[in-house]
This record gives structure tokens, C-alpha cells and sequence, in this order.
């Protein structure tokens, strides 16, 4: 019997960073709904401009807004 492979750090990273994706384009998708005519390129700028880093800040930034924490 064959043990099952575990992903590689590069596998989990993008793992990662596609969850990320996902969760800003949802936001993006909310505030464009309550936002009609806004591009929807600005709103992400917008959203993701508050952790320039990485996705990875971003959705961390994104996570401490949503619970109200201050960053």
C-alpha cells in the first residue's frame, strides 16, 4: 500500500495563495455589487492596498477587519 504523497512546500504555497485569491475576488465581487460603475480592477487595488506585500498579508489584513481587530 502506497502512502499518500505529501505536497511540497511550493505545492501548499500555491495551495495557499489560491484560497487568497479566491477569498479577495469574493470581497472584490461584494463591494462591486454595493458599487455599480466601479471597476472592478480599482476596488481590488483598493481592498489589497492596505498589506501591499503579498496575498498572503492581504488576506491576514482583510481577516483582522472583517473580526475588528486594529492591525
Amino acid at each position: 500500500m502506497k502512502t499518500p504523497r505529501t505536497p511540497t512546500l511550493d505545492d501548499r504555497i500555491r495551495q495557499v495563495r489560491d484560497e487568497v485569491e479566491t477569498i479577495i475576488e469574493a470581497r472584490v465581487a461584494a463591494v462591486a455589487a454595493q458599487s455599480p460603475g466601479v471597476p472592478a480592477g480599482v476596488i481590488r487595488n483598493l481592498i489589497t492596498a492596505r498589506a501591499p506585500a503579498c496575498t498572503c498579508a492581504q488576506y491576514l489584513a482583510l481577516k483582522r477587519e472583517e473580526e475588528g481587530e486594529r492591525p
